[in-house]
């Protein structure tokens, strides 16, 4: 009864690429508004297929033109998705655990954070935690991120407790936007970062969240993110957020997260 499918392994194998493609976009554009438009471009393409098998002629002909067009289109659409694909796939293979090509070339290039960094950084955020002061301090990691500071003011200092205190005061001209800082300088204040689509982001958090989620979605860098309202400290990881609760718990996740790389 079937015997008119002819499948070879290799078509086996194309089906399976192209199953596990649909699979990375979705969970790329999962709970963003890109994902309406490309379940709709899904249905337009099996529309087009259906209507080119039962040989609708004009009707094919047509939707073929608008999907031949449609390339450029979505291109233009999903410019924002498609740069954080290329970006998260070239993260996963040469930045991430899991590459053993990214083991060979940056073996011994790990970066590990000082102790006397750690204990300024994390002494910084506690105080402005107590003090309800908001702040957003960027850790940089592989990918670089001479584009993100290029748009703040250049500090290029030791990590200081007080310096990082004073940054965020609420009357200092450089308090706006997320400090840049490297595993033992803080590099630049006042910098603007990508804010993150993702629309199931928990309405409780703030434009603060949002950016450091999507700074953490398009590069490998992680984010700490203290509430102005609430005082809550929130460490955030490939645009997840998680919230803190001790000082101890930070530096955990701070030297987690170098210890991934």
């Amino acid at each position: 009864m079937l015997d008119f499918i002819n499948l070879h392994l290799i078509d086996i194998l194309d089906i399976l690429l192209v199953g596990l493609m649909i699979y990375q976009i979705y969970k790329l554009i999962r709970g963003t508004a890109a994902m309406s438009i490309f379940i709709g471009i899904i249905i337009l393409y099996f529309v087009w297929l259906v209507v080119k098998t039962l040989r609708m002629d004009l009707l094919s002909a047509i939707m073929g033109q608008v999907l031949g067009v449609g390339v450029l289109a979505i291109i233009i659409i999903f410019q924002q998705e498609i740069r954080r694909f290329l970006l998260h796939l070239g993260n996963n293979s040469l930045h991430r655990k899991g590459g053993f090509l990214a083991r060979k070339l940056f073996k011994g290039n790990a970066k590990k954070v000082p102790l006397t960094t750690l204990d300024e950084l994390t002494q910084a955020v506690r105080k402005m935690s107590e003090t309800n002061t908001g702040a957003l301090i960027v850790m940089v990691h592989r990918s670089s991120l001479g584009s993100i500071t290029e748009t703040g003011d250049r500090i290029d200092a030791m990590v200081n407790r007080r310096l990082i205190e004073n940054l965020f005061f609420k009357n200092s001209p450089l308090h706006d936007g997320a400090l840049v800082m490297s595993t033992n300088r803080i590099l630049a204040a006042r910098c603007t970062l990508p804010i993150s689509e993702n629309q199931n982001i928990p309405p409780h958090y703030g434009m603060r969240h949002r950016a450091a989620v999507g700074i953490t979605e398009q590069t490998d860098a992680t984010a700490i993110v203290v509430s102005e309202e609430t005082g809550g400290i929130s460490f955030v990881k490939d645009g997840e957020i998680k919230p803190i609760s001790s000082i101890t718990e930070l530096r955990l996740a701070i030297e987690n997260s170098y210890a991934a790389d």
